[in-house]
């Protein structure tokens, strides 16, 4: 089974002055403004860092909810952030970690199996397959037992 989720981007005008738009299939993004602005200065918009943190935390927290349901686990709450960060480097740029912050409510569960849930949905998830860097997980909060 394969499953192709698509996305565009336009870009008009170079560099620093070009303006671009991003759409998905979904349209959850639909001509939404992008570029150098929105990327490196505090322009109204979103940027390519922004929308592998939305992939990384939305793949995370649905990789980590679905194996605490086959776990038999049938309630909690999941909320989860994810810090890209860009690095400047001898080539321009590369992305050099994403810091995943978790906080967790599964009444229930004891807080050391949790923490091997939770790691293993980190390593499996299909996003953290695809991103070749540092992926780090801090459990902030979580309330079982």
């Amino acid at each position: 089974m394969a499953i192709v989720k698509w996305a565009t981007a336009k870009y008009e005008g170079l560099g620093k002055d070009g303006k671009g738009h991003v759409s998905m299939e979904s349209g959850a993004l639909q001509d939404h403004p992008y570029g150098f602005n929105t990327r490196f200065e505090d322009t109204s918009g979103t940027n390519p860092e922004e929308q592998i943190a939305v992939a990384q935390a939305s793949c995370f927290t649905m990789a980590l909810s679905m194996s605490l349901s086959e776990q038999g686990f049938k309630k909690g709450t999941l909320e989860t952030k994810a810090a890209i960060t860009l690095v400047k480097d001898d080539d321009g740029f590369s992305i050099s970690k994403s810091e995943i912050t978790l906080d967790a409510q599964v009444p229930g569960m004891d807080e050391a199996d949790f923490e091997k849930v939770a790691v293993e949905a980190k390593l499996n998830c299909p996003i953290s397959k695809l991103l070749n860097c540092d992926i780090t997980l801090d459990i902030t909060s979580f309330k079982g037992n």
